[in-house]
């Protein structure tokens, strides 16, 4: 259980009246004077390869990927080398900055570990930003990523610490904290966010955006419930666009100057998906997602400069 202070509850309110008041295009104008001063007209692409996919210990009620749950999320172990280099290969050919290997599973096995650390020292070779989602880590196997070539690792925090084992029982939100602050420790960038629409309130989604700005995230990807059948939020009802947009332009006021990224459900904004970089968006994941379909590279390329922005695929 996480007990807050007055202080804390009354600097959640007055957010929450910020951001709720307001009639939405004002939110909006805010979140893009705050997105244009501190990161211009560049978007920056990255994109993903599931590369071990199913049978996970973990009981995430939002995952299908769960073995707790009967999903048709496709099961396999480890790909191999060659099929993650032709992935990130061809995401650096529709100019995605950063490629991430990503597993199911609490944590991968030693082998596992070898395997990716291998495959990641190719990918940097290639001139390709190099990421990883592993799960749960120890600082001893980030420092083993880190001197393969890793330059960011990614753990979403998913929700808030009040609102996190109604979602997770089988491990804490403070077994995530930690594998980040070990990413820290090892000069790693990190990448941290949540998933939304699972039952959170706004004031859990205003504790996980200040959680993450006194983390000092540098990449928070945004994530909205597309609900899978089999599932325990099978039934839930998708955000609506205009909500999902609030969200955004939150992240955005609290974390002015990182990378607000949109990853998995931006599906669900519809007409209203171009209004993502109103809202402060300066980042998106592009292509398939770890168990569903996204938007093609081409698709999301010609989605940017339509709207007159550039991509951001110089790798530092």
């Amino acid at each position: 259980m996480v007990y807050k202070n007055k202080k804390e509850n009354r600097l959640e309110d007055e957010i929450i009246q910020r951001i709720m008041q307001k009639d939405i295009y004002s939110v909006l104008f805010d979140a893009n004077s705050i997105r244009e001063k501190y990161k211009g007209s560049k978007i920056e692409l990255c994109a993903i390869i599931n590369a071990k996919s199913g049978r996970c210990s973990e009981d995430c009620i939002f995952c299908a990927q769960s073995s707790r749950y009967k999903t048709k999320a496709p099961t396999y172990p480890l790909v191999n080398e060659e099929k993650i280099l032709e992935k990130a290969l061809e995401a650096k050919k529709y100019r995605v900055k950063r490629f991430s290997i990503v597993i199911s599973g609490r944590n991968p096995s030693k082998r596992e570990l070898k395997k990716i650390g291998q495959a990641i020292e190719v990918i940097k070779k290639q001139g390709i930003g190099t990421c990883a989602s592993l799960g749960l880590l120890n600082y001893d196997e980030v420092c083993f990523l880190r001197d393969c070539g890793l330059e960011r690792l990614h753990c979403n925090l998913e929700t808030s610490p009040s609102f996190f084992e109604k979602i997770c029982r089988t491990h804490k939100f403070e077994d995530k904290v930690r594998t980040i602050e070990y990413g820290k420790k090892a000069d790693i960038s990190i990448c941290s966010g949540g998933v939304f629409g699972m039952g959170e309130s706004w004031h859990d989604r205003v504790e996980l955006a200040l959680f993450l700005r006194d983390l000092d995230i540098d990449s928070v990807p945004i994530n909205f419930l597309h609900p899978i059948k089999g599932t325990p939020l099978e039934d839930r009802e998708p955000l609506k666009p205009m909500e999902a947009l609030r969200i955004i332009s939150l992240f955005r006021s609290i974390l002015p100057s990182k990378d607000i990224r949109i990853c998995g459900g931006r599906l669900l904004l519809g007409d209203f998906a171009s209004w993502i970089f109103l809202a402060g968006a300066n980042a998106l994941m592009t292509g398939d997602y770890l168990t569903t379909s996204g938007r093609h590279f081409v698709d999301d390329l010609r989605f940017i400069e339509n709207h007159g922005f550039e991509v951001d695929d110089v790798v530092c």
